[in-house]
């Protein structure tokens, strides 16, 4: 059983919903990530899932694309990214951390290679964004072997065809991306979502984790109510671009997540 496996069993138990926050490694500075990083579980954050900055991140918003601009002009890299992970580690032990991002900086460094070093850091999961499922043998299969969960995606145009095949290898949970476009767009409606987590949740006993335009309190606890949980991280990334000071960014977290709790 993975920490990511422990946490959601533990969720269940307690007859709670999960909230996953996102922050890109390195924005504006790796020390700023960690202090944020070690605040969150205390925030409520129950899963927490660190960026891996690109020159090309396909699939986000403007926010996360200037986050990670911010953090790889300032000189972060893959094996920075790692050792805030690592550090991390340190001082907790049970917090699950899913490396988020693109397929292009493990590839250069090498798939056997990523994941010693990854495990060795105390990552738990990846979602790889730009891996389809016809790709599984490149890192899915591997990473699973290594011990860490490989994380899919499901989006509102994962047809009934489709989704069986989305499905195969995934493991940890599912998340959903509740909107037809990039990170940090419009707001998704419960009634909306609700009709698709059932779907996936009919052909899964993963839990299903609902991201993409959550930015308040109310819409963490709306989703959470639809699903196993919520992701929020524009909105907190965009708190970190304007400079706010750390207490006040995991103060925002802690409202989030009580959000998503309430679910």
């Amino acid at each position: 059983m993975t920490r990511i496996d422990a946490k959601f069993a533990a969720l269940k138990a307690d007859g709670k919903k999960a909230f996953v926050a996102y922050l890109m490694a390195g924005d504006p500075n790796s020390e700023t990530t960690l202090e944020i990083m070690q605040g969150m579980p205390g925030a409520g954050v129950d899963i927490i899932e660190l960026g891996m900055p690109f020159t090309d991140p396909m699939a986000d918003g403007g926010t996360i694309q200037l986050a990670g601009q911010r953090a790889l002009n300032g000189g972060q890299t893959l094996d920075r990214t790692l050792e805030i992970a690592r550090r991390f580690r340190e001082g907790d032990s049970t917090t699950p951390i899913v490396l988020m991002g693109y397929y292009n900086p493990v590839y250069s460094r090498g798939v056997d290679k990523f994941l010693e070093q990854a495990v060795a850091a105390g990552i738990d999961g990846l979602i790889i964004v730009d891996l389809p499922p016809e790709e599984d043998a490149e890192l899915c299969i591997p990473a699973q072997a290594a011990g860490m969960n490989f994380i899919r995606l499901a989006t509102p145009t994962t047809d009934a065809a489709r989704l069986p095949r989305v499905l195969q290898n995934t493991s940890g949970f599912v998340y959903y991306v509740s909107i037809t476009g990039i990170t940090g767009a419009a707001a998704p409606q419960p009634a909306d979502v609700a009709p698709e987590v059932a779907r996936i949740k009919a052909a899964t006993d993963l839990p299903v984790i609902v991201g993409f335009g959550i930015t308040t309190a109310e819409g963490a606890q709306g989703i959470a109510s639809i699903a196993d949980g919520c992701v929020v991280g524009s909105a907190i990334v965009k708190l970190i671009g304007e400079g706010r000071p750390v207490p006040e960014i995991l103060a925002s977290i802690a409202d989030l997540a009580g959000g998503a709790h309430r679910g």
